[in-house]
């Protein structure tokens, strides 16, 4: 060093090693991490596996034993019980990638990675959770997992668009069908658009506490309806979704809403959500990168309820 040059103080290093930007990319993980989280609704409401390898998950499925009364000699010799599988694949790597340049990161007056973190992780957050709700919708249409099992429910309303009593009557019959199929009764969930959330947050009935409501209409929320969890979500299908990958894709036109338990649907997790930075000096500049490799599919079509529009 000449004399008189100043200690460059390079605050990016590892204990004043390596790369310059090296300790950078742990808060642009976080931050894309919080982003995810925040605003993943369904991650937690399903079955999750990670796995270290392979290119897909077996869920091995079994059906009822029977009890029978015992006549004294006759020789006990056991019971077939029939049993299949669903096997989930992973999908595709889900990227979100962003490029900021050196001379439009300059330019702008206010700090841009921070924000840019934000939306890659909500944007690869919101891929999963509208991949999950088609899945849960899809398994309402889907034929039992084994042989004298059962398969889904769907429920039809012309009024579940516009009547929050007509949703909510739906509501009770959807935990009649589950309980007719032996679905646990805990974890349960109903996911549906705002405006009808907000058609049953307006009826009565369902936050009288009287009447053993549990919501709050000053401040518009249903917490649960016939011991079923209300959640209000933009990514419950509505449309003819035509692109993404082929499992996920169907005509919910008439999708309303779907009411689930747990155990309805499952996601693979290959590669867990994770990020990175790279300065490419021939682009000059910096190129986030934040990916995540999993798959989601069917596991009992019996725990799933579709709402549909008549």
């Amino acid at each position: 060093m000449a004399e008189g040059d100043a200690t460059l103080l390079t605050s990016g290093q590892d204990n004043g090693a390596g790369a310059d930007d090296a300790l950078f990319l742990k808060r642009f993980s976080g931050e894309v991490l919080a982003a995810f989280d925040e605003v993943n609704m369904s991650m937690d409401k399903h079955k999750v596996r990670n796995i270290d390898s392979g290119k897909s998950a077996q869920f091995p499925a079994t059906w009822k034993a029977t009890a029978a009364y015992h006549t004294a000699g006759v020789e006990l010799d056991g019971q077939a019980i029939n049993h299949s599988e669903r096997v989930i694949a992973i999908d595709d790597m889900l990227v979100s990638d962003i490029f900021i340049s050196d001379i439009e990161e300059a330019k702008s007056h206010y700090e841009v990675r921070g924000e840019y973190s934000k939306q890659a992780g909500k944007s690869i957050s919101y891929t999963l959770d509208k991949h999950v709700l088609q899945m849960i919708v899809l398994a309402a249409q889907a034929s039992a997992t084994i042989t004298g099992g059962n398969g889904g429910s769907i429920l039809t309303d012309a009024e579940f668009d516009t009547a929050g009593g007509d949703l909510a009557a739906g509501m009770f019959d959807a935990a009649q069908a589950l309980d007719e199929k032996d679905v646990p009764e805990d974890e349960r969930y109903f996911a549906l658009r705002p405006a009808q959330y907000y058609l049953m947050a307006q009826t009565t009935n369902v936050l009288n506490r009287d009447w053993g409501g549990s919501g709050v209409y000053a401040e518009g929320t249903v917490l649960k309806v016939a011991g079923v969890s209300i959640n209000k979500s933009n990514h419950t299908p509505r449309t003819n979704i035509t692109t993404g990958p082929t499992k996920y894709r169907a005509d919910f036109s008439n999708t309303f809403g779907q009411v689930w338990q747990k155990g309805a649907v499952g996601t693979v997790k290959l590669r867990d959500l994770s990020t990175r930075m790279d300065y490419l000096p021939r682009n000059l500049g910096t190129l986030i990168v934040a990916k995540i490799a999993v798959g989601s599919g069917i596991l009992r079509p019996e725990s799933a309820v579709e709402f549909q529009v008549a």
